[in-house]
């Protein structure tokens, strides 16, 4: 058996190993990418399969055909499956111009002399190809972890690999015809690089998908499904994360806690349905106030923390930023009709803001700024209330209905 043999073997075993490995992650997970990306390993499976039984053939045109078209099916499928699992729209018009001018090529050059440079790069070209494409995917998506970056590289390696191939044939000889081409040296060599980065990207792409996965499971159990925004566990997690770096970095970080005012008789004279759009509504408003820069820095946690309760944390923010904030948020939630049964309606909310002091947690935190909340619910609620500072200063103005009223908070 020649080592060309010895490896198509192992690579068999291989691909069916990935085949078997990406559906049970296509089952578990119900990931789209996961199937893509075990149908590409099945149609490896056809091409390493007919490589072994080529040599035994009379008539191998057939067959050559056969083993390009079973291979660059299989980088195209593994090319949706990597798109698919990025989230982007597959290059389907690329993939299928690709594929096509590729087979047209093939069945005109599959009886040129098997030792031509031009042949050889007719036929590794398209596989060459199908690895920039891989490449554009990858860079596409934007994604520069560790695990991204070096799938880029193996890609790349892949495209070198193939430009390198036809070259390798002319040094070392390709065999004088399809049959002879497996016990070759080419042979052996080409096909133990094709194993390894075949084994490689298997299992590059099985880590990545797993831990896509394991980060979509944790973004749905930190999130409310009706605001779009952390829950409450999520929110604790992110936030206790934020105050060890602000900690660290010495920089400054406040919070906002709202609640809708009248909620319950929202819900009580118009029902839990039309509740729901006011509270999907308010969080809309807390994200959009939150992209516009409202607190001067990125990075804002904005949570849910139950009922008709919201928080934001901003790093970066003092107690005029915040308030600045709270006060846009208001504005913006209070001139919005949100309620369709009654258009002249305007649900409202109250605030509390509150800045971190040294060494304190987020309990605490929370614990001041809901002060500053009951407050705001006392004194007339549309309101921003603003908890005691650090060092003493003179009495904040309550911003909103108090700035109309010429009120302050005693």
């Amino acid at each position: 058996m020649s080592a060309a043999v010895f490896v198509l073997a192992i690579n068999l075993c291989v691909a069916g190993i990935f085949v078997t490995a990406f559906l049970l992650v296509a089952v578990y997970t119900r990931a789209v990418s996961a199937r893509w990306l075990a149908l590409a390993y099945g149609a490896g499976v056809v091409n390493v399969g007919l490589e072994l039984i080529l040599p035994f053939q009379v008539e191998p045109r057939l067959f050559s055909i056969g083993i390009f078209a079973a291979f660059l099916l299989a980088q195209a499928f593994a090319v949706v499956g990597l798109a698919r699992n990025y989230r982007l729209e597959p290059p389907w018009r690329l993939l299928a111009g690709l594929v096509l001018v590729s087979m047209i090529a093939i069945v005109l050059i599959i009886d040129m002399d098997r030792r031509s440079l031009l042949r050889g790069l007719g036929y590794q070209g398209p596989y060459a190809l199908m690895q920039l494409l891989g490449m554009l995917v990858v860079l596409r998506s934007g994604r520069r972890h560790v695990l991204d970056l070096v799938l880029l590289v193996i890609y790349a390696l892949g495209a070198l690999n193939f430009l390198g191939k036809p070259f390798l044939a002319v040094a070392l000889g390709p065999g004088i015809n399809a049959q002879a081409y497996i016990g070759t040296t080419y042979a052996a060599i080409s096909q133990a690089v094709g194993a390894v980065l075949l084994i490689a990207n298997g299992i590059l792409m099985l880590v990545i998908l797993l831990r896509d996965a394991m980060v979509t499971m944790t973004t749905q159990t930190e999130t409310d499904p009706l605001s779009g925004l952390l829950n409450r566990r999520g929110f604790e997690d992110h936030a206790e994360k934020l105050l060890a770096s602000a900690r660290r970095t010495g920089v400054p970080v406040s919070i906002v806690v709202a609640d809708l005012d009248h909620f319950k008789s929202i819900n009580d004279q118009y029902g839990h349905p039309v509740g729901d759009v006011v509270i999907s509504s308010f969080s809309k408003t807390l994200m959009a106030a939150a992209d516009m820069g409202a607190m001067t820095v990125s990075g804002a946690i904005l949570g849910r923390l139950g009922g008709e309760e919201f928080a934001a944390l901003a790093p970066g923010s003092g107690l005029n930023t915040a308030q600045l904030f709270a006060e846009r948020v208001r504005m913006q939630f209070a001139a919005e009709p949100v309620i369709a049964q009654a258009p002249d309606k305007r649900p409202t909310a109250s605030y509390g803001v509150a800045q971190l002091r040294p060494d304190e947690g987020l309990f605490d935190l929370l614990r001041r700024a809901d002060a500053a909340l009951y407050e705001a619910k006392k004194t007339g609620r549309d309101r921003i209330c603003v908890a005691e500072a650090e060092h003493p200063l003179p009495p904040p103005v309550s911003v909103g209905a108090d700035r109309r009223q010429g009120s302050r908070r005693p």
